[in-house]
């Protein structure tokens, strides 16, 4: 990931008001801002542009927010942040099922998008200081960079994917508390177990019957690993 001043944001509300006001001051704090006023045209824009993040209200006519992330998830890892209407626990845990990153109720404070936004692409850029790599099954992972690979190919991870399975691989066979986890990714424990279930799917042949991304019941999660070493 880029550092602040070169990071390039894709806003997408139907609002002009607030995406005019976003685009002002995600600018003042250094962020490269293109806006689009519906997914329609916000798919075209990726078409022709990557972006380091992607700022997305779910209320749109026509195709909405957690239509658009499901496409997106389905090609690209770009984190998303979604502005949700209400702030609905329904709503968020959509959202977070379908692959977003974060959320942010309607109406907020303009500083407070900046921290989410800050929070989310410290979670996506590599560590300088890490160098080792966890083995579990026909996986490999790198702590510092986040990178999942099988069987040589590389696997894709939502930037709450990565966020957890760093902090499990970073105490391989240990639990890892649910609070723990809220606290790395912002969000509640219903939330963290949601994207811990994307993971599974990613990550075991069974998810019901997970050998690698173990519950431990009333605690947390914990990864059982086969081999921990460093470059």
């Amino acid at each position: 990931m880029t550092e602040i001043s070169d990071t390039h944001i894709l806003v997408v509300d139907d609002d002009d008001r607030i995406r005019d006001l976003l685009k002002r001051f995600l600018t003042k704090h250094g962020y490269r801002i293109s806006t689009s006023a519906d997914a329609v045209k916000a798919q075209g824009k990726m078409r022709s542009m990557d972006y380091d993040l992607i700022v997305l209200d779910v209320m749109m006519p026509g195709m909405d927010g957690f239509e658009l992330t499901r496409l997106v998830r389905e090609t690209r890892e770009t984190p998303i942040l979604l502005l949700t209407a209400r702030g609905e626990a329904e709503d968020r845990i959509k959202g977070l099922s379908l692959g977003a990153d974060d959320y942010l109720a309607k109406p907020f404070e303009p500083e407070e998008l900046v921290l989410r936004i800050n929070a989310i692409l410290r979670r996506s850029r590599p560590s300088a200081v890490e160098h080792k790599k966890v083995r579990f099954g026909t996986f490999q992972f790198d702590i510092g960079n986040g990178a999942l690979v099988k069987n040589g190919e590389a696997v894709r991870l939502t930037g709450g994917e990565e966020t957890l399975l760093k902090a499990l691989a970073r105490a391989v066979g240990q639990t890892v508390s649910r609070y723990d986890l809220c606290d790395l990714t912002g969000g509640g424990e219903r939330a963290v177990d949601v994207q811990m279930t994307r993971l599974r799917r990613k990550l075991e042949s069974d998810p019901r019957q997970p050998v690698h991304l173990q519950t431990i019941r009333g605690e947390g999660y914990k990864l059982i690993a086969d081999a921990i070493f460093e470059d």
